[in-house]
């Protein structure tokens, strides 16, 4: 057994010794690692996921699943002040770095990244957080946590009474009633302000919209432009040519940049052609949700003086009604 410099086992007190687990195809905790990891990765190919355990029990049982050895010849850093060796870190970095295939090979792969939403119980997120970090958990002998602990913990859920909770949706409903009777004046809207430990209860109203211009136009976050008939991307340019005078540089779409200036002319020269909505599915490499309602779309412009200009979203009513802007 390990020793620290003071003569104490290194496996003591805070320290734990990690025990290895085998894998059993009848663990739910394992199945549900398995199957929430291959449709995440599954998600990074642009592949169809699989949710049936049956499919993965099939496969995994004619696998030979090799028995945990521990590696020979590593060195554990028992006193803190002890310099690392990182020689052999470089190494393996030059390994994984030399092993990797040439990008020539790679053309036309694209990889899609995950991100993370705790809300949606269909895409894997939390199950597999949940049953990493509880297999974690299993090597040290520690209590496991639950999933609703877990989308607690990974979501980063701050707890709220329900009274508050229902006190400030109440107000938000009242704001609504006002949107619904069409009341103009910003002083027929309220902020709210509430303390139910005081308790406290104070409301103002509202401060206008900051103001921007572009030429002489102004506008406010809360403009829109309208658009009718899920125009292509050229119409979206011309557009805004020929109306506002701006000359589009960019267009991007979440984390998909649809067109640029700088896009070589080929992809220009077909992404022009496109609908938005086979746009945004083309660069994305997504299917438009069929419940989309609104699509934000950032437009990045410049005036006749070759200057940036910010300028109000715009929204664009199309076949499944999309938004299109710069924010």
């Amino acid at each position: 057994c390990k020793v620290n410099s003071n003569g104490t086992p290194f496996w003591s007190g805070p320290k734990r010794a990690p025990d290895a687990l085998s894998f059993n195809v009848d663990d739910a905790l394992d199945m549900q690692y398995i199957v929430a990891a291959a449709n995440l990765h599954a998600f990074n190919y642009g592949l169809k996921g699989e949710r049936d355990p049956a499919i993965y029990r099939k496969v995994i049982e004619s696998m030979e699943i090799p028995k945990f050895t521990p590696k020979s010849g590593v060195k554990i850093q028992i006193n803190e002040n002890e310099p690392v060796n990182s020689e052999k870190d470089d190494d393996n970095v030059d390994a994984i770095i030399a092993s990797l295939p040439a990008p020539s090979s790679l053309a036309g792969v694209r990889l899609n990244p995950v991100d993370f939403e705790k809300d949606d119980d269909s895409n894997h997120h939390i199950d597999f957080i949940t049953a990493a970090s509880n297999l974690r958990a299993a090597n040290y002998a520690i209590t496991h946590a639950d999933r609703h602990k877990t989308k607690q913990i990974a979501g980063k859920i701050i707890p709220a009474i329900a009274t508050t909770t229902a006190l400030a949706v109440g107000l938000v409903c009242l704001e609504l009633y006002k949107l619904i009777d069409e009341k103009e004046k910003l002083e027929d809207y309220k902020n709210g302000f509430v303390n139910l430990a005081l308790p406290f209860f104070g409301f103002s109203e509202p401060i206008a919209a900051a103001k921007q211009k572009y030429g002489e136009t102004s506008w406010t976050l809360w403009d829109r432009f309208e658009l009718d008939g899920n125009p292509t991307l050229q119409n979206i340019l011309d557009w805004f040519k020929q109306t506002h005078q701006l000359e589009v540089q960019m267009v991007s779409q979440g984390v998909s940049m649809l067109w640029s200036a700088f896009v070589p002319q080929k992809k220009t020269a077909d992404r022009l052609k496109m609908k938005m909505s086979e746009l945004v599915e083309h660069v994305s490499k997504k299917p438009i949700p069929p419940w989309t309602k609104n699509l934000l779309v950032e437009v990045m412009v410049n005036d006749e003086n070759d200057e940036d200009v910010e300028v109000g979203l715009s929204e664009e009513r199309a076949t499944k009604a999309y938004l299109l802007g710069r924010t």
